[in-house]
């Protein structure tokens, strides 16, 4: 949205034919033709020989104003106003002098008194409404500007400013998420001035923020048909395909547009221009030609806030966010109020983890940009992070071993601050086995804490106990589970821990207190070419004296972003060092590969009232010491609905006949509800 211009109504032509007046005609003239600097001078030479000539003052001092000196001019137009108190022409560009000076409020009281004196004054109504533009006041804005209609119908100067103070009104309704009332402003003023140029792209615009693209679409669509814009309409049909997830789509436009230019292209159009082309290079991951462009921009425009801002989105989609908050902070130096590098900062602070100081940018933005929705997003989103929330789930289990299991789990996360968080989960397992009737059932419960101990690295831990009872007997067994996030390099992501657990799957295992010391090493590399590698690696060590080494790699490539797709390949290998198969699945060696593909649309991006899934499917083959070689498959998913950004519902299942899957059994099935709430609107440490 454009900022609403001061219209300069040209109120020299009121009443300046004097006895002098065509000694003045050549300085009327450069005042006509916006030559205001010879006018300035003109006039000056003028009053050395006639100080007093009211009309060369008059004229001198909006010469001076147009040229750029407001407070000059205004001073002129008081001493004026000094000598000539009741002189209404007099009163009236004084009373522009203030608008120049962007003195509102007393132009506001000024202009009140003008209309109540002369209320069939078309400068004074015309001012009047100009003024009550400037201060947001739309409603009386258009109410005057429309006087001044009547006394002047179809007057030019009019038009524009009731085109302007509809374009300000509709604005100021966007910013209030007033959608509606906005859409309907700019509907009237396409009644009123038809195709306008700059009121389709506030209604396309409106359309972006709304999410109806297809709308969106539409109105671009319509200022393409007028040649002259087309250019500006590509870059917007190029936007609306990035938002829908057709980046191919959005580069072959902007590619059409960039190609298009000419050096008849107007300076701002050829920047929109190329700032599209480089962004859609990099939506499409392109990023060898986004730099080219880039690095010749630089060359040419080193300091120059939106090529740093494109550098800037580049290095973010490279994950080289340190290199990126380098061009926040020089596009902020240039301009602190500058939307791009405030909330640009944010982001970059955000992935980071620099969590307080991704709020305190966010916020700097909204200083400057009231209600911006993209930073109120950010806000949100952050907010959602640090949230406290509970996650629930219940299930239901089976295998072909004639086991069965009952299970309900809860999860705390309460945020005292963006580095602190409390947590606390609750466990119950009852499992039976349909043949030996044996039966058990446990409960655990445990509390700890997170801690973000640098902006990288962060800290969690948790203890608590359990309590089974089992056909021989009931037992206590302390539980544990310490580990160190970390991220020691861009894309790159380590856990390293220690898990102390009860083996649980079923009522034998709970019956024989077999307690587990899982020491383990997760890390995982992402690349900026869609492929990806996650490894584990887990020894364990069990109080029956058996001990058990588990590698697991996985080699995965993304083939869709909106909504994932990826396709990989999974090997895993288990020794023990001891076999025990009449108790638990325990090969001296194991071993299975399998292919997957996994589809999701993630919960966490969903919008309130739409619909998120998840679905895994693999086959492959299992090697049980040396055996033959056994066929495996795998198949999990989950189905839910976002009820709001405080709470979704989603239903799972999971069935695989991969041996390790599983403490006994070949064949195992899990369905189950999950539910996930939100206890509070926002975090509690931010209230």
């Amino acid at each position: 949205m454009k900022t609403l211009k001061l219209l300069i109504i040209p109120m020299f032509l009121l009443l300046v034919l004097t006895s002098n007046a065509q000694d003045m005609q050549e300085g009327f003239t450069y005042l006509e033709t916006g030559k205001y600097a010879q006018a300035e001078t003109f006039f000056d030479t003028i009053l050395k020989e006639y100080p007093k000539n009211k009309t060369a003052r008059l004229c001198y001092g909006r010469a001076v104003g147009l040229n750029g000196d407001a407070q000059k001019a205004n001073n002129i137009f008081t001493n004026l106003l000094e000598d000539y108190p009741t002189d209404f022409e007099v009163k009236l560009n004084y009373g522009e002098s203030l608008l120049w000076n962007q003195n509102f409020s007393k132009a506001k009281i000024y202009y009140n008194n003008l209309v109540t004196e002369a209320p069939e004054s078309f400068p004074a109504l015309l001012g009047y409404a100009n003024t009550l533009s400037n201060l947001k006041e739309y409603d009386n804005a258009l109410v005057y500007v429309n006087k001044a209609l009547e006394v002047s119908p179809g007057n030019p100067n009019a038009l524009v400013s009731k085109k302007y103070i509809y374009l300000g009104y509709a604005y100021q309704n966007q910013q209030a998420q007033n959608y509606g009332e906005a859409e309907t402003l700019l509907t009237k003023n396409l009644e009123l001035f038809g195709e306008d140029k700059e009121t389709l792209m506030n209604l396309a615009n409106l359309y972006l923020i709304t999410n109806e693209l297809d709308f969106a679409n539409g109105i671009y669509n319509r200022i393409a048909k007028n040649p002259a814009n087309e250019l500006e309409a590509l870059n917007g049909l190029a936007l609306v395909s990035h938002l829908k997830g057709k980046e191919k789509k959005a580069l072959q436009l902007s590619t059409e547009a960039y190609t298009s230019m000419s050096t008849s292209t107007s300076e701002i159009v050829s920047q929109q221009t190329t700032e599209r082309y480089t962004q859609a290079l990099i939506w499409n991951k392109k990023y060898k030609q986004a730099e080219r462009v880039i690095d010749t921009l630089i060359t040419k425009q080193p300091n120059e806030n939106w090529v740093l801002a494109l550098r800037a989105t580049l290095n973010v989609y490279k994950s080289n966010f340190k290199k990126s908050l380098n061009d926040y902070n020089r596009i902020l130096v240039n301009d602190s109020t500058s939307f791009d590098g405030n909330l640009g900062k944010a982001n970059v602070l955000k992935a980071l983890g620099y969590y307080d100081d991704a709020y305190t940018s966010a916020e700097n933005t909204l200083k400057f940009y009231d209600n911006q929705k993209d930073a109120v997003n950010f806000i949100n989103i952050l907010n959602t992070n640090f949230t406290p929330a509970l996650d629930s789930r219940a299930a239901y289990t089976f295998d072909n071993g004639n086991n069965k299991a009952y299970s309900f789990n809860t999860n705390v996360t309460f945020p005292l601050s963006t580095k602190f968080k409390i947590l606390g989960s609750y466990n119950y397992r009852n499992t039976n086995n349909t043949v030996t009737k044996n039966k058990a059932n446990s409960n655990d419960i445990s509390l700890g804490l997170s801690y973000q101990l640098l902006n990288n690295v962060t800290f969690n831990g948790t203890t608590g106990l359990t309590s089974a009872k089992a056909e021989t007997g009931d037992y206590t067994q302390l539980l544990t589970d310490i580990s160190f996030n970390i991220k020691p390099f861009k894309l790159q992501t380590l856990d390293i821990g220690y898990k102390r657990e009860i083996q649980s799957f079923n009522a034998d295992l709970l019956d024989r207190e077999i307690v587990q010391n899982n020491y383990y090493a997760n890390y995982n590399l992402s690349t900026n070419f869609n492929l990806g590698w996650f490894t584990q690696y887990m020894y364990t060590s069990q109080n029956d004296s058996n001990k058990r080494n588990l590698l697991f790699t996985s080699l995965y490539y993304n083939l869709l972003a909106k909504p994932s797709l990826k396709v990989g390949l999974n090997y895993q290998y288990i020794t023990f060092a001891d076999q025990v198969p009449t108790i638990y699945f325990s090969p001296e060696s194991f071993q299975a590969g399998e292919v997957f593909l996994n589809l999701i649309k993630d919960e966490n991006t969903t919008k309130p009232k739409e619909w998120f899934y998840e679905l895994t499917a693999a086959t492959g083959l299992q090697y049980i010491e040396d055996g033959e070689s056994q066929s495996t498959y795998r198949i999990q998913g989950k189905f839910g609905y976002k009820f709001s950004e405080r709470s979704m519902l989603n239903v799972f299942g999971t069935r695989s006949n991969i041996a390790s899957a599983t403490a006994s059994g070949f064949t195992f099935t899990e369905i189950g509800l999950r539910f996930k709430w939100r206890l509070f609107d926002g975090p509690v440490f931010r209230k």
